[in-house]
């Protein structure tokens, strides 16, 4: 795998990482469990919500990759770029960029 200089340089790749739908969606049913234990998280001040975000977050996405994707999550070997690329992606198909 290459090394990528930027996000720039990194979020095609990341797409590419993420062509079946399944997968898609379970990033993106993840990502608003992600929202919601954060504001769980605040709105009761109870921190173990916290640990349900990452829980939730991660679980979908993998459960994508392993078992519809076939594929190893970039986060294993770009763990910064494909926590933004998550949410970036999460954006564009919100935004209509991208099909769910």
């Amino acid at each position: 795998m290459s090394r990528f200089s930027s996000f720039r340089q990194f979020y095609p790749y990341y797409l590419q990482e993420h062509r079946n739908r399944t997968c898609r969606r379970l990033h993106f049913i993840g990502s608003w469990g992600v929202l919601g234990c954060l504001a769980l998280a605040m709105w009761q001040q109870q921190w173990g919500w916290l640990l349900a975000a990452l829980l939730c977050g991660y679980g979908f996405a993998w459960v994508g990759h392993f078992f519809f994707e076939k594929n190893r999550p970039a986060t294993f070997s770009h763990p910064f770029y494909s926590f933004a690329g998550d949410w970036v992606m999460f954006a564009d198909i919100l935004r209509g960029r991208l099909p769910l």
